[in-house]
């Protein structure tokens, strides 16, 4: 091989001047925005650590030290808290009696334990509020960061080791540059030397340009720091974005053992080993821990059930899954879904990862089915279009059914169809924030999809002796973590009964409803009205939603009735968007929920809980009120949590219409039981000691009591119903 050129060398040596001098632009430039959001972070978060300290009572503070007699006088002195330790300073404390030098030192050091372990335990939220000037710092600071990471950040590690070795080379490849006088007189030891260290620089600078890493040290250069308003606004668009960039700087921590669902340890060790391909994704997303571990037991366990609380990202977690698969050279991809999020699917799989993204649904399916089986990706598809699809080879590398509670009765159609695609796949995914109410066998008919030999070993037993029992039984195919577990900085939840009581208009359709023995027709007789003003309700639902927008709120009103939502959206006016309805189509849903998100406007989002309450993301409200409880109490948690989720940044205030005396009212009181259970067995819990069959109550069986119930308060007999209406009229109510 013929020796580069005088001239050669030295273009090759000026080529690495400027690859080091890039590299350490992208360690300087990287290092710089990540001090600086550590440095408004720890800013930050001292108020939240001192509010904290204000909640520990002097008691935590008695309890490490020794003669705590001696400080039962610091309440009387104003000392009342951990904070309030700190405030006084030793100084301070030695004027309380019977409080020496001694006793102060070691009350002060107390109280340093303490607040480091609050720092350490703290749960940070970034609170919205532009006008703190700590807040807006590092709101600053994570858009600065998101930049430099989305410009190349990813190059930092390799980067400094090419600046380092580089630094180290140059000088002693620069001979190969000098003249021909200079390198006759050079040893041939060291003029192989020399040229050895060229061939590594070049080696190096060829790597740094294919690699990309010079265009990501000139792009590096080139951020800038958002200004407050633009991170703002961009943290109130992506707060779960932003949450992820700062736990990759700091570490926020969590409940590890709540993040793995409390799963044995042999699995989580196998989950623990597993790694994570994510090149098949998108850069904008950032996966938090317990979702990356979802992923990889999702991977490990190969057929699964998800079970996450809502909000937590299932979706995020089902595509991280696919992306992996796809790096290693799966093609093909299946996703099964109600037709109400088809379109939010689609939208996902395309936003989040590179995977191609075909809708099996409408008129085109059947081509749009043989594109997927000639071309692969990510195929979407409803429940009620799947039997028809007839899909044949190549079977999924991956199946996810979402809200895979549809398919809890095995007799049904879907169940069958989707039992025949999964018994077809290499690996399935059930993803479900609904645990299947109260019964095992609806959960173990889910089971049979994935792993029939698990589900013929659990038995209403397990659910008997604990909720432990049926945990470990579950294991090896279920994952179920909650929003309080592992979203720390989800905002506060604020509920609110609002009871009311009957007006003349109101009640009068109210008695006449239970003198028909029409259950339906009670629960919606505080809105059959013909002015607002005389509905308890609705004069409630107004006040609520008009104070909400005054305050720049966006408001989201659920009801299960169609007639219901007709009222409400007369009532509000040019202020209701919507309603969606169970008959609204699907691309009209998203469309509706897409204009309420972008509006400037305080606005109220009208929808009907069973068509908006599942797969529909609805983080731009933050006040939702409910105008009836509902027999489910599923439906309602779920409603809530299409805008109590990952992203929200507001506190959600939730405001549910009651009336007193009325089937409100005995509904809370039969439904206590079954709440308290569904509670029990959807969160790790110990309370929960009794088989779930042994207190469900039906749809059926709630209504005849109520109205039985009813008719005797009202008419003072025991009379039973003439007739007992349970299910709406189609212009009452339209199911999904």
């Amino acid at each position: 091989m013929t020796a580069p050129s005088r001239r050669e060398t030295r273009a090759l040596l000026a080529r690495a001047a400027e690859t080091q001098a890039g590299a350490e632009a992208i360690a300087e430039v990287v290092g710089a925005a990540r001090a600086e959001v550590v440095a408004a972070y720890e800013i930050a978060r001292e108020p939240q650590v001192w509010a904290a300290l204000g909640k520990m009572s002097i008691e935590t503070v008695k309890d490490t030290v020794d003669g705590r007699a001696r400080l039962d006088e610091l309440p009387a002195h104003g000392i009342c808290s951990v904070a309030d330790v700190l405030r006084a300073g030793p100084q301070r404390l030695v004027r309380v009696p019977d409080i020496g030098d001694g006793t102060a030192r070691k009350t002060i050091n107390a109280a340093e334990q303490l607040r480091r372990a609050a720092q350490d335990s703290l749960q940070f939220r970034i609170e919205f509020d532009p006008g703190n000037p700590d807040m807006t710092r590092l709101v600053r600071a994570l858009a600065g960061w998101r930049a430099v990471w989305q410009a190349g950040a990813a190059h930092e590690a390799d980067a400094g080791r090419l600046a380092t070795e580089l630094a180290a080379q140059r000088p002693i490849a620069e001979p190969t540059g000098a003249g021909r006088l200079r390198r006759l007189f050079m040893r041939a030891g060291d003029r192989a030397v020399a040229d050895d260290a060229a061939a590594r620089v070049r080696a190096m600078v060829d790597t740094a340009e294919s690699s990309g890493l010079l265009r990501a040290a000139h792009e590096l250069r080139a951020v800038r720091t958002p200004g407050d308003r633009q991170a703002w606004r961009d943290f109130e668009q992506h707060s779960a974005d932003y949450y992820g960039l700062l736990s990759q700087v700091v570490g926020l921590g969590g409940d590890v053992a709540a993040s793995e669902g409390f799963l044995p340890a042999d699995i989580v060790e196998r989950v623990g080993a597993q790694q994570l391909d994510t090149s098949r994704l998108n850069d904008g997303l950032r996966l938090r821990g317990y979702q990356s571990f979802g992923a990889r037991f999702a991977l490990v366990q190969r057929r699964v059930v998800l079970g996450d609380e809502m909000g937590l990202g299932k979706t995020v977690q089902a595509i991280a899954t696919m992306a992996y698969l796809s790096a290693r050279g799966a093609t093909h991809f299946l996703v099964v879904c109600p037709a109400s999020v088809l379109i939010n699917w689609a939208r996902e799989i395309a936003r989040h990862s590179t995977i191609p993204v075909i809708s099996l649904h409408g008129n085109g399916r059947a081509r749009a089915a043989a594109r997927w089986r000639a071309q692969g990706g990510a195929g979407v598809v409803t429940f009620g279009s799947l039997g028809a699809l007839g899909l044949p080879p190549p079977r999924p590398a991956l199946l996810v059914v979402d809200e895979a509670h549809y398919v809890k009765n095995p007799g049904a159609k879907r169940s069958q169809a989707v039992n025949q695609v999964a018994a077809e796949s290499d690996r399935v995914l059930f993803l479900t924030g609904t645990p299947m109410e109260n019964r095992i066998d609806e959960f173990r008919a889910l089971i049979e999809h994935l792993r029939p030999e698990i589900a013929a070993g659990m038995g209403p037993e397990h659910a008997a002796i604990s909720v432990e029992a049926f945990r470990r039984a579950a294991a090896p195919v279920y994952l179920r973590r909650n929003q309080p577990d592992v979203l720390t900085e989800l905002p506060e939840l604020v509920q609110v009964d609002e009871w009311e009581e009957f007006g003349a208009e109101d009640g009068s359709a109210y008695r006449d409803a239970v003198g028909e023995g029409n259950f339906m027709a009670m629960r919606r007789a505080a809105f059959a009205v013909r002015r607002p003003h005389d509905s308890a309700k609705l004069t409630r639902l107004l006040e609520l939603a008009r104070e909400a927008m005054a305050n720049g709120r966006k408001v989201v009103v659920f009801s299960y009735f169609r007639d219901v939502l007709t009222v409400v959206c007369a009532a509000l006016g040019a202020d209701a968007c919507g309603p969606i309805t169970g008959s609204t189509p699907v691309a009209d849903r998203q469309r509706i929920v897409d204009e309420f998100t972008a509006s400037p406007k305080p606005a109220v989002l009208v929808c009907q809980i069973e068509a908006a309450g599942v797969g529909v993301n609805i983080q731009a409200a933050s006040v939702v009120i409910l105008c009836e409880p509902q027999v489910k109490p599923s439906i309602g948690a779920q409603a809530i949590a299409r805008a109590h989720r990952m992203g929200q940044v507001r506190t959600v205030q939730v405001h549910r219409l009651l009336i007193a005396d009325s089937v409100d009212e005995r509904m809370i009181e039969l439904l206590g039981s079954k709440a308290q259970l569904f509670d029990a067995y959807v969160r790790h819990s110990t309370i929960a000691q009794a088989s779930p069959g042994a207190v469900d109550i039906s749809e059926v069986q709630l209504a005849r009591m109520i109205v039985a119930q009813e008719q005797q308060r009202l008419a003072g007999t025991p009379e039973q119903p003439r007739r007992l209406v349970t299910s709406p009229t189609p212009a009452q109510h339209h199911r999904i």
